[in-house]
Parts: C-alpha cells; structure tokens; sequence
C-alpha cells in the first residue's frame, strides 16, 4: 500500500509526467513505423521478393482478426486450397477466447473444442451467447500422458479440420501424444530461437510451464520431423516466427510450396510484430452455425 502511494506520488510529479508522455508518445511512432514497414513488405513488396514472391507461399496471406499476428489469414489461405469438411476445432491453449487461432472461425461459423488451464475463455462465451453446441469447453492443465483420454472423454473425433496447439513448454509432446487422430490441418507453435536445420526439443516435463525463456517447446526441425511420421507436410510459418503449419499428405499436392522442409519455411524470430493492430481486440459477433459437408 505505501509502495503504491510512493508511486503514485512519484509519477505525479511534472518532470517525471513529462518523461513519461514523451516515453509514451515515441513507443507509439515506433509502433507506426513497425506497422508501416511490415505493410510495405507484405502487401506491396512481397510479390516481388526472391523468397516469397511465389504465390504458393503462405507467409503473404497472413491476416489479423481474432490471431495474435497474422494466423487468421493464413488459415483461411490453407482451407480456400484444400476445402473444408466438418468445420471442426480443436485448440489446446485458447487464452480467454477474444486472442486465438481458432475464435475467427467460431464467428464464421464453424464449432469444436477449446481446452486451457484457466477458466476465463467460459466468460467469453457466455458473454457472446456460445453454448456447448458450438463450443465444448474444458478446463484443464495439459500434459503428454493424459491428452489422449481427454479427447475422448469430449468426444474429439478421430479425423476434423482443424488442431491448434499453443501451451508454451510441452507443445511438441502433445502432439506427439494424439496419433490416433488425423486433423486435416495442423497449426503449432515453434521456437523460432533455435536455427532451423536443428532438431531440437525442451526436455519433458508433465508439470513444467513456460518460464517466459527462450527454453520451450520444439524447433521447427524436430516438428518437421514429427509431422512427416504422422503423415504432414510443413507448408508455411507465419510472419513473427511463432506457428507452423502442417496440412496432411493426401491434401498437399502441388498446392503449396515445396520442398516441405524447415530450411525452406522457417521464419526467425520477429515477436515486435505481434501487436494488436486497429481497435482493441474482442471477439466479433458469432455467425449461426454452417452445415456440415464433405467435399475437399
């Protein structure tokens, strides 16, 4: 309490006020130019570039709504090539339901499963009316061992559209554990800090979380190397070096850009570029749901 009051004391004061406005005002000009030079690159450069010039790239269709960077458009990219069937989710590590990589396509129509240790996502839902119809929720801490039989217990489907998986330490673990299921699409998160002809992962751990560090998770290497056993191609990585994505064999074909490797779709690490671009985020009016179909 005194802590606070000093403080708030100290902010107070016109030359600690002024340092501060000034602090404010040029972290926002430099968020401008951030902002200025990736639309440059993205929208009027890229089509040009020596690396990603070629249409099949996905890096170019990165797109913000409901994504903390450009997921959204690159997904939506992945689904307008291969066609949708289900319009099933599953996404471990949702966050409170307005910042992820699947609440876009909830609002679209789409329905599934969100899992995370925290309860706030439930609040989300409820605000916006989304019933366990179209979002069956789970709060719980995931590890390798039990992953599998939480599936089950929910009632996931052995083959559906969509996997996200975000959890920070043991995210390649967690895959690993769900060979029993086939989602059509794979989007992961990667540890950028690690070059990408290394196969790397952090060392197993049921009850470790993330210490904020640079040691987690896997390099895009060793997903490679995973997805490649379970039947999926490496086919792109966002713009900041956070998700790969991974579409499964019989839906590549010459759809995207081989070869399929990390060396050809690892993007370093650009965290900078993870902002919320435009209005503050929230989560956008949800869409009735779409019929199921099968057709690719």
């Amino acid at each position: 309490m005194i802590r606070r009051l000093v403080e708030r004391a100290y902010r107070s004061l016109p030359v600690v006020r002024e340092l501060m406005q000034v602090r404010d005002a040029i972290g926002h000009e430099i968020g401008i130019l951030r902002a200025l030079h990736l639309t440059r690159l993205l929208e009027f450069e890229a089509a040009h570039h020596p690396r990603y010039g070629d249409p099949r790239r996905l890096l170019r269709y990165g797109h913000q709504v409901h994504s903390q960077g450009g997921v959204d458009g690159i997904l939506h990219e992945i689904f307008r090539r291969i066609g949708e069937t289900d319009r099933t989710f599953v996404e471990i590590g949702v966050g409170d339901g307005t910042e992820n990589n699947t609440a876009f396509l909830l609002v679209r129509g789409w329905s599934g499963f969100w899992i995370d240790r925290g309860a706030s996502f439930r609040r989300t839902l409820a605000r916006h009316g989304v019933g366990g119809d179209r979002v069956r929720g789970e709060v719980a801490f995931v590890r390798r061992e039990t992953i599998a039989a939480l599936f089950a217990r929910l009632g996931v489907p052995a083959e559906f559209d969509l996997l996200s998986i975000d959890v920070d330490q043991n995210t390649y673990y967690v895959w690993e554990a769900l060979k029993e299921y086939r989602p059509r699409v794979v989007a992961i998160e990667y540890n950028a800090a690690i070059p990408a002809d290394v196969d790397w992962k952090v060392a197993y751990d049921g009850e470790r979380v993330w210490d904020e560090s640079q040691n987690f998770g896997a390099s895009l290497k060793a997903l490679e190397i995973l997805g490649r056993e379970r039947g999926y191609a490496l086919v792109g990585c966002d713009f900041a070096g956070t998700d790969a994505f991974f579409v499964r064999d019989d839906l590549v074909g010459d759809r995207f850009l081989a070869p399929f490797t990390a060396e050809n779709h690892y993007e370093p690490v650009r965290y900078q570029w993870l902002h919320r671009w435009g209005h503050r985020r929230g989560l956008l009016d949800v869409a009735a749901p779409l019929p199921r179909r099968r057709d690719t």
